[in-house]
């Protein structure tokens, strides 16, 4: 594509192809729905119907898009749009552009059917089981910008990819894919606008790339509960490196649709910037799956709004900083524990060095399950500075080694319901009391080194409901 504005339907790709946009090319998808038919597709890990998405491809070899053009794929269009996140000026044109509004008048939808598809808790997926049924909704359903499944050897090396209907790049079952040097953009307020989603894909590269965008900026997933477990296929063998990101939901991703596993990941010498959550794992009960076999290290993370850090298993879709219309206690911890099934997720071998953390409101969050705790998670190396420091709850197998916790607000380690804690230089803010507390009558085996504390006596705090031969100090 030479340089010029290109307006455009729907892009097929096709296998042996190299969509090349060279500088100052600009691909504009249509604005017109009736452009993109329905297609039986996967969209958050569920097998469903979807507009079909501006560049799409299946089953195909040796595909490529690069160059240094931009690929728009028109989003503003499609979004829905909170009021909430929008100046009044910028509502005010908004209504006035047409589209309808919310019966209560805090959201935009493009058109009547659009709104018709959003109904109370369908978290973007509509209640539906035939084509018939969602053409009535067609409008809804947003498509992923780049959609590319069962394909083998695929680069995407060079173009911006910006405004996307929902997600941007949702590599899905793929093989052998290089992602580097992209520039992927979406609004801050972009509704479901996830920079890349590598699902149940093996052998990737992302390296050398920036994110900006509103949702999650790099994710792995791997299928939504019953599909997910289905298909049986993890993301695994995976690299990533080298990558800026700006606004994001979290800056790398495990989650939450995490069914068919995650494994086998190096993540290094990575930035983020303003990033809601810097590293953030996710998942809940019912999902199944197993995440394992993590590596990261040598990250750098600035002004992060919430924790620098995160393992949630009680996500329920909130956005880390909550939003009008969102309850904090739909993730509220749930201490009743559940039978072990294949519906229960787990998460073990995470292991995380060099990280620098520079501005948190919490530097980690280490949220298991009671029935399925959080295990053999190790930090080591690594400088955190934030408002509060380190929270380990449900968690087994935790591993501290050189830690230095700056914490504005409170001790800088928390310890509730979890065994196996070993903590081995920790460092902390001067007159800072108590530096750890130790909780919960399921809490075993932890053990703190002396050589840490001035005064361990009035540094460490134990809980009344803790077994006296929980904690030792070596």
């Amino acid at each position: 594509m030479p340089r010029g504005i290109w307006l455009t339907g729907p892009i097929v790709l096709k296998s042996n192809i190299n969509l090349h946009t060279e500088a100052g090319a600009l691909i504009l998808f249509s604005k017109d729905f009736d452009d993109y038919p329905l297609v039986k597709t996967s969209f958050e890990g569920l097998e469903t119907y979807r507009c079909q998405s501006p560049i799409s491809g299946v089953e195909l070899e040796n595909i490529a898009i690069t160059g240094e053009g931009t690929i728009d794929g028109s989003g503003d269009a499609w979004r829905p749009v909170k009021k909430s996140k929008m100046t009044d000026a910028q509502w005010g044109k908004l209504v006035k552009s047409g589209g309808a509004l919310s019966d209560d008048g805090s959201k935009w939808y493009p058109t009547e059917q659009a709104k018709k598809g959003d109904s109370a808790g369908n978290f973007n997926m509509p209640d539906m089981t035939i084509k018939e049924q969602y053409m009535s909704v067609k409008d809804y359903l947003r498509p992923v910008m780049v959609s590319l499944v069962k394909c083998k050897n695929v680069l995407l090396d060079g173009p911006t990819f910006q405004n996307s209907p929902a997600w941007n790049l949702h590599p899905l079952m793929c093989e052998g894919i290089t992602i580097r040097n992209l520039n992927v953009r979406n609004p801050w307020y972009s509704q479901n606008g996830d920079g890349l989603d590598l699902e149940s894909c093996k052998n990737a590269l992302v390296y050398n790339n920036t994110f900006d965008v509103g949702d999650d900026a790099i994710c792995f997933k791997s299928g939504k509960d019953k599909d997910g477990r289905d298909r049986g296929m993890p993301t695994e063998n995976a690299i990533v490196k080298n990558n800026m990101v700006y606004h994001a939901h979290g800056g790398f991703v495990v989650g939450s649709e995490m069914s068919g596993g995650v494994k086998n990941v190096h993540v290094s010498n990575c930035t983020f910037i303003g990033t809601d959550i810097g590293l953030r794992f996710k998942s809940t009960r019912g999902r199944g799956g197993v995440v394992e076999n993590i590596y990261i290290s040598n990250i750098d993370m600035i002004d992060i709004p919430t924790e620098a850090i995160s393992f949630n298993l009680f996500y329920g879709g909130n956005s880390p900083v909550l939003e009008d219309d969102q309850q904090a206690s739909i993730e509220a911890r749930d201490e009743k524990l559940v039978p072990v099934t294949e519906e229960t997720p787990s998460f073990k071998g995470i292991y995380m060095k060099d990280i620098t953390v520079r501005g948190a409101a919490q530097a980690v969050a280490l949220q298991g399950l009671p029935e399925m705790n959080l295990n053999n998670v190790r930090l080591e190396n690594s400088i955190l500075k934030a408002t509060k420091g380190i929270t380990a709850v449900d968690a087994n197998g935790i591993e501290l080694k050189n830690v230095k916790v700056i914490a504005e607000k409170g001790p800088a380690l928390t310890i509730y319901n979890s065994k196996n804690i070993n903590v081995d230089g920790l460092t902390f803010k001067e007159n800072q009391e108590p530096v750890v507390k130790v909780l919960g009558p399921l809490t075993k085996n932890v053990k703190l080194e002396s050589k840490d504390f001035i005064n361990a006596a009035q540094q460490v705090s134990k809980g009344k409901d803790l077994n006296n031969a929980a904690l030792t100090m070596e």
